[in-house]
């Protein structure tokens, strides 16, 4: 009986010194994948190029010296910004996201383009990102919701206003998480490039090719602390599910080289698409790079989709 006891106690240890380590683990994913306050350049496997670096800084110049310091109260009490960039006689507007680990300043080059082409631009700081408050990131499922208060506030302003949906990345999939939302008519298509399917996948994935780890039992554990500590499970956070539900016309960019978010997801994508769709691959590109690779066949593709749904 007493060897029993003793078996007993050592199992609880046993029990508890895995709960505690699964904890940590899960506590170390979280603050390394979604807290705001770490650096995500191990994930990207950032270099310091200056030829990269410099094109940033420049693009995000143009954002700085065009623009407007708009900024909106969400529900859950934070205050979040973006760049207002306006057209005096255009009630055309694309409200542009950016990707995991940026800011609304890291997309001056779809800015101006868009700018260039007529469109007033809402270049939005996502939660936790820029000069966005926030601890956490809302790798696009939060973000959703805030999208919606975005458009809320451009249809305020104007209420005849068209609006676009535009996205890379991270950025990307929040589009298509927002668009499987009851959205305004005002809404009248979305542009992804490069998003993932849904958090879940992305991490799954990400987690074997940076740590070679199995998604079980670290990914579940992760996902507990990001309910607990963001409010979300990982699991619910889709964009293939969202994409089921959305009835506006979406256009799907993806390099077939993108080794961070991997082809095939834009395949899983498209196909869980219900409204109208359109696909582009192009080749060469990597992750984010489409625009950079090919921007003729990148921006007549985003012309002529815009066009079909939109009278400019």
């Amino acid at each position: 009986m007493k060897i029993f006891k003793i078996a007993l106690i050592i199992m609880c240890i046993l029990i508890l010194v895995f709960f505690v380590v699964m904890l940590v683990i899960g506590n170390y994913l979280y603050n390394f994948a979604i807290a705001s306050n770490t650096s995500k350049d191990e994930i990207f496997q950032k270099n310091s190029e200056e030829d990269i670096l410099s094109e940033e800084e420049i693009n995000g110049r143009w954002i700085e010296e065009n623009s407007e310091n708009t900024y909106i109260r969400t529900n859950d009490n934070l205050k979040l910004h973006s760049y207002e960039i306006k057209h005096l006689n255009s009630n055309l507007w694309t409200i542009i996201v950016h990707g995991y680990g940026g800011q609304g300043l890291d997309m001056g080059n779809y800015a101006q383009n868009f700018y260039q082409k007529g469109y007033n631009v809402l270049v939005v700081d996502l939660r936790g990102s820029g000069l966005s408050e926030g601890d956490y990131l809302g790798m696009g499922w939060i973000d959703r919701l805030d999208i919606l208060e975005w458009i809320n506030y451009l249809i305020e302003k104007d209420e005849n206003c068209e609006i676009i949906l535009f996205g890379v990345s991270m950025g990307a999939s929040t589009v298509m998480m927002t668009s499987g939302e009851d959205l305004p008519k005002n809404v009248k298509l979305a542009i992804e490039d490069c998003g993932y399917t849904s958090v879940w996948n992305e991490f799954e994935y990400q987690l074997e090719k940076i740590f070679n780890l199995n998604s079980f039992p670290f990914l579940n554990i992760a996902s507990l602390v990001t309910k607990i500590r963001a409010g979300y499970f990982l699991s619910e956070a889709s964009a293939t599910k969202q994409l089921e539900k959305t009835k506006i016309p979406i256009l799907f960019i993806h390099g077939d080289r993108d080794d961070f978010v991997p082809r095939y997801m834009v395949k899983e994508n498209y196909k869980s698409t219900s409204g109208k769709k359109e696909l582009l691959i192009v080749k060469g590109a990597e992750h984010a790079n489409s625009s950079k690779i090919a921007p003729t066949l990148y921006w007549n593709t985003v012309d002529k989709f815009i066009k079909k749904y939109i009278n400019t």
